[in-house]
């Protein structure tokens, strides 16, 4: 199981407390030090839908320009979230059997 995030990130922090309660094994992958690649961006996109990865409600969002935040087109959000990680909602949970985006103690727990 990967979860992917920022350290300091009260959602992340949320989820990793979760995993570390239930003695769940996992490999914490930080944003800020290992940039998640277009492809992996890609995959979880295709899986999840851009709306649920984009991150809408944080400040790198907000930071943008009006024609970067009108941007409707898959691909070139890709690449922003690829050039800015922040604007990924997190965490990122890859589970066996799921991939989580965002803290949801349920899912969490149900995907275990």
């Amino acid at each position: 199981m990967r979860v992917f995030g920022i350290p300091n990130c009260g959602s992340v922090k949320k989820a990793r407390v979760l995993l570390e309660e239930r003695g769940i094994d996992y490999e914490f992958v930080d944003f800020k030090k290992s940039p998640p690649s277009t492809a992996l961006i890609e995959s979880w996109v295709e899986q999840a839908g851009i709306e649920t990865v984009l991150n809408k409600r944080g400040t790198t969002w907000r930071k943008l320009d009006e024609a970067q935040k009108a941007q409707t087109d898959t691909a070139q959000l890709v690449a922003l979230m690829a050039e800015q990680p922040s604007l990924i909602k997190r965490p990122v949970i890859e589970a066996p059997a799921a991939l989580i985006i965002g803290f949801d103690a349920d899912q969490i727990t149900n995907s275990l």
